[in-house]
């Protein structure tokens, strides 16, 4: 694939597969004399939203299936969702913004019960939508932030018990 020196970086993650994630320029996804056949996995609703394309892929064979995003995205999704300050397993967390911008979503409230990696708000920064997910499994003690609301990189988002 050439000419695509100027296009952002791409995030191929084969799904199920620990540690198969790979930062990839355009120009270097080449087919390589290999055999492969791509095709197009219909996108969840969750996929729109992150920025996600899924494909299957076989290749000499071997049946992957391959998440896709803009490795930018990926990397600004990962830091806000590292936003969290551990007091130990049976204490609080403080969830933070990893990141400045505007609050878009609230997908929780005091009181709810979250499992692990759980949506629970959204901000908004360059333009793109960042997730924050829950830091372990627990309940909203408190949240500190509304949809709309501006968040400095630092600030506290919310509680969970």
């Amino acid at each position: 694939m050439t000419g695509h020196a100027h296009e952002e970086r791409l995030r191929l993650s084969v799904e199920q597969v620990e540690d198969a994630v790979f930062d990839l320029a355009p120009e270097d996804v080449e087919r390589a004399g290999r055999r492969v056949e791509v095709r197009t996995v219909a996108a969840s609703e969750d996929d729109r939203a992150a920025g996600v394309r899924r494909f299957e892929a076989t290749v000499d064979g071997w049946v992957l299936e391959v998440a896709v995003e803009s490795a930018s995205r990926a990397i600004l999704r990962e830091r806000a969702g590292q936003g969290s300050e551990r007091q130990g397993q049976h204490g609080s967390d403080v969830v933070k913004a990893q990141i400045p911008g505007r609050v878009v979503r609230l997908w929780v409230a005091e009181g709810d019960t979250v499992e692990a990696g759980q949506r629970l708000l959204a901000i908004e920064a360059m333009k793109m939508e960042n997730e924050v997910r829950a830091p372990r499994a627990g309940t909203i003690e408190a949240v500190k932030v509304a949809a709309d609301s501006g968040v400095e990189l630092g600030d506290e988002l919310l509680t969970v018990r």
